[in-house]
């Protein structure tokens, strides 16, 4: 059976749970009474999930064709944001917006190709913009920081390409993740044992949130009939870390968002954070 009707089934699987599970939060956000504090923020995350779902499955529905320009999109958009947080030069950020086509492309059309000579040049290429500059100050800081960037961005979403119909169910279970969070934080993490904060990076990532979002992620993943115990602790362990490691970077920026331009949400990062992480550990417990 061939790698697209496999990601064919797994998108006509998760349609219907991702539709029913927006119809009832969008009647659920709509009946909210206007005395509840946050009911325009739900309601701009509803309206800002409404218009994700679609394009993510739909990507995928078009086949590998379709997961390379999702990843190449989500890259440019993403690698751009972390450039102005880390403050990288141009020739870096040049480095990580190749990256993030290429990449995508290489996976699509030549997977066999990734393999550990490509994180070799990598690296070589990261570090060349710095060596070439005699940077002598902030070169390592630099090219270390760029290192990074390849490794949380574009090589992480070449999994929305190689993994196939798994990146469909990583994908659908990090949405559900990060809903159970919230409402595992909002219910339970106001007392008790589950509100201590998981890190100091972001007191407001509760253990109560671990709870919701393990909970929604398995419910998620045998929803659409793809949860093995190793898939599911894969997306738990990187939808959380993947948020923590946002809130780091973002704190040694000093800023609040990675970017404005998706309501309710910030910047693209701040929405693929724990997708980023949930793809690189999934890719290195399956490949």
């Amino acid at each position: 059976m061939s790698l697209a009707i496999l990601v064919g089934e797994t998108v006509g699987r998760a349609v219907p749970v991702v539709a029913g599970v927006l119809g009832a939060g969008g009647v659920a956000v709509a009946a909210l009474p206007a005395r509840v504090r946050m009911r325009a923020e739900l309601r701009r995350r509803w309206r800002t999930w409404a218009l994700a779902a679609p394009l993510f499955l739909g990507a995928f529905w078009a086949g590998p064709a379709g997961a390379f320009v999702l990843a190449a999109g989500l890259g440019a958009v993403a690698v751009g944001e972390y450039a102005r947080m880390a403050a990288l030069p141009r020739g870096e950020r040049a480095v990580l917006w190749t990256a993030a086509v290429l990449l995508p492309a290489a996976a699509w059309g030549a997977p066999d190709t990734l393999d550990v000579r490509t994180f070799g040049a990598l690296l070589l290429l990261a570090a060349l913009p710095a060596l070439f500059s005699g940077d002598t100050a902030h070169g390592f800081t630099r090219t270390a920081r760029a290192v990074f960037g390849l490794l949380w961005i574009p090589v992480s979403l070449t999994g929305l390409v190689l993994l196939g119909d798994t990146a469909v169910a990583v994908g659908v279970a990090v949405a559900f993740g990060d809903v159970g969070a919230w409402c595992g934080g909002t219910a339970l993490g106001r007392s008790g044992p589950l509100s201590r904060p998981l890190s100091p990076l972001s007191p407001h990532k509760t253990w109560a949130g671990v709870l919701g979002s393990a909970a929604a992620t398995a419910a998620a993943l045998a929803a659409i009939g793809a949860f093995t115990p190793l898939l599911w602790a894969a997306v738990l362990t990187g939808g959380v870390l993947g948020d923590l490691l946002e809130s780091m970077v973002k704190r040694e920026a000093g800023v609040k968002d990675a970017g404005t331009w998706l309501p309710g949400f910030g910047g693209l990062l701040d929405r693929v954070d724990s997708l980023l992480l949930a793809l690189l550990v999934t890719m290195a417990v399956t490949l």
